[in-house]
C-alpha cells in the first residue's frame, strides 16, 4: 500500500513545484512588462503613467505609452514566444538540441523573402508605406522562405544522420541565403538598401498598428496549433518508430510542425528582423527550471520564459539612464551564445539532452 502511495506523493510533489515555478514566472513577467513601460529615453512616474491610462485626453504622456512604449512592450511578448516555441518544435522535431530559427537558417529563409518584398516587388515603396493587404504579403513572404528552408534541412537530414554535420549545412543553407540576399542589395537603390540594413539589426519599436495586428493573429495562430500539437510532439520526441506505433501519421505531423514553426518564426522576422538566438536557448532554460522534457508543461513554460526573457532584453537594449538604443538582437546573443556554449560543452560526447 505505501510503495503504490510512493508515485502520488511524487506526482503530486511534482505539481506543487511545477505551480511553483509558473507563478513565479507569471509574475516575473509582469513586474518586467511594467518595468519596459516605464523605462527609456523619457523618465515618466508611476502616477504620470497611472493618469495618462486613466484619462482619454491627449497628451505627450499618453502619447508615448499608448503610441510606442506598450506596442513596443507587445511586440517583445509576441516575439519572445513565438521564437521560443518555434525553436522548441524545432529541437523535438530535429530531436536536436542545438536545433533553432536562426541555426538552421529558418531566418535566413524568412529574410530572403521579406527582400523580395522590400528590396524586389516594392522596390520602389518605402517599408512604411507598406499597410494593410501589404502586410500580410510580407509575412506570408516570411513564412515561405523560412518553410522552404526548414524543407530543405529536413530532406537534407533524413539522408545524414549526424548532427553535427546536419548543423554545418544548416549554416551553409543560411550562408547561400544570405548570398542572394546580398545580390539583391548590391542592386537596389540607397534607400531601400538603407532601410533593409536597418531592419537586419532588428526592432520591436518600429511596428505601426496595422503590423502589430498582423503579428497578433499570426502568432496566436501558431501557438494554437502547437498546444494542439502538444501529444503529437511528445511521441516525435521518442522517435519516428514509437510515433508510428501508437498510429501517428508522420507526414502529417512533420506539416504541421513546419507550418505552426514558419508561421512563428517567419512572423517576428518579417516585423522585428532577424533576432537570434532566443528560439535555441529558452527552450532549454525552460527544461532546466521545470526539469522535464514533457511538452504539456514545457510549451506554456517555453511561452512564459521566452516573452519575459525577450522583455528583459528589450529593457537592457534601452540602456536605462541613457538616450542610447542598442539593437535587440546584439542584447540576445550576448544572452544566448552562453547557454548555447553551455549546451555544446554538457553534450560534447553526443549532443543529445533528449
Amino acid at each position: 500500500m505505501e510503495a503504490e502511495s510512493q508515485p502520488v506523493k511524487t506526482e503530486r510533489a511534482s505539481a506543487a513545484q511545477n505551480t511553483f515555478f509558473f507563478s513565479g514566472l507569471m509574475i516575473l513577467l509582469a513586474l518586467l512588462f511594467l518595468l519596459d513601460i516605464f523605462l527609456g529615453s523619457v523618465s515618466l512616474s508611476p502616477s504620470e503613467i497611472i493618469k495618462a491610462f486613466l484619462d482619454d485626453t491627449e497628451g505627450t504622456t499618453r502619447t508615448i505609452l499608448i503610441r510606442f512604449r506598450l506596442p513596443k512592450a507587445i511586440t517583445a511578448v509576441l516575439a519572445g514566444i513565438a521564437l521560443s516555441v518555434s525553436g522548441l518544435q524545432m529541437q523535438t522535431l530535429f530531436r536536436n538540441p542545438m536545433a533553432g530559427p536562426y541555426v538552421l537558417g529558418l531566418s535566413s529563409g524568412a529574410s530572403l523573402g521579406v527582400a523580395f518584398v522590400i528590396l524586389g516587388f516594392t522596390s520602389q515603396i518605402p517599408p512604411d508605406a507598406i499597410t494593410g493587404i501589404g502586410n500580410w504579403a510580407l509575412a506570408a513572404a516570411a513564412w515561405t522562405g523560412a518553410g522552404l528552408v526548414i524543407l530543405l534541412v529536413m530532406m537534407i537530414s533524413s539522408k545524414v544522420k549526424n548532427i553535427m554535420t546536419v548543423l554545418i549545412l544548416g549554416i551553409m543553407l543560411s550562408a547561400g541565403v544570405s548570398a542572394i540576399v546580398s545580390i539583391m542589395q548590391y542592386f537596389s537603390s540607397e534607400t531601400m538598401l538603407k532601410a533593409y540594413v536597418i531592419w537586419t539589426m532588428g526592432s520591436l519599436g518600429n511596428l505601426t498598428a496595422s503590423q502589430l495586428n498582423v503579428m497578433l493573429i499570426s502568432v496566436a495562430a501558431g501557438i494554437a496549433v502547437c498546444l494542439i500539437s502538444v501529444k503529437m510532439l511528445n511521441a516525435l520526441l521518442l522517435g519516428e518508430d514509437y510515433a508510428r506505433s501508437i498510429g501517428l501519421n508522420i507526414k502529417r505531423a512533420r506539416f504541421v510542425v513546419i507550418a505552426a514553426t514558419s508561421i512563428l518564426a517567419g512572423t517576428v522576422t518579417a516585423f522585428c528582423g532577424p533576432i537570434g538566438f532566443i528560439g535555441i536557448a529558452v527552450p532549454h532554460i525552460a527544461r532546466i527550471i521545470f526539469r522535464t522534457s514533457d511538452h504539456r508543461i514545457l510549451v506554456p513554460a517555453t511561452i512564459i520564459t521566452g516573452a519575459a526573457i525577450m522583455l528583459a532584453s528589450d529593457i537592457i537594449s534601452q540602456v536605462p539612464g541613457s538616450d542610447s538604443v542598442l539593437p535587440v538582437n546584439s542584447v540576445t546573443a550576448l544572452i544566448g551564445i552562453p547557454i548555447v556554449i553551455w549546451v555544446i560543452l554538457r553534450n560534447q560526447r553526443n549532443l543529445d539532452i533528449f
